[in-house]
């Protein structure tokens, strides 16, 4: 099993800039390939962009492709989500997850662990 903790959320101006962590701790952190998805009151929970375990590889979805850039580093058991030029449609609970599988799964059903989220909340 994995335990994942998200941080870093908060209320940001639209065009600016936040940074999220997910630290991982209880298994192989390496083991698993990192997404973070995102879920705005109403609505389903979106992906928004995903790590293979080595890093080498990222993964985005459309809204965010350009925006967001998700990082992560091995040795620290973190995986990061860097946002900028944030929009009000932006404004979500973001959660990491983990992924057992290579497989490039955007369904939130196909990871296997989750944080408890971090509120983002972008202001007009």
């Amino acid at each position: 099993q994995v335990q994942l903790v998200e941080s870093g959320g908060g209320l940001v101006q639209a065009g600016g800039s936040l940074r999220l962590s997910c630290a991982a701790s209880g298994s192989t952190f390496s083991s698993y390939a990192m997404g973070w998805f995102r879920q705005a009151p109403g609505k389903e929970r979106e992906f928004v962009a995903r790590s293979s375990r080595s890093g080498l590889s990222t993964y985005y979805g459309d809204s965010v492709s350009g925006r967001f850039t998700i990082s992560r580093d091995n040795a620290k058991n973190t995986v990061y989500l860097q946002m900028n030029s944030l929009k009000p449609e932006d404004t979500a609970v973001y959660y990491c997850a983990a992924d057992r599988t290579v497989v490039r799964n955007t369904d939130p059903n196909k990871y296997d662990y989750w944080g408890q989220g971090t509120q983002v909340t972008v202001s007009s």
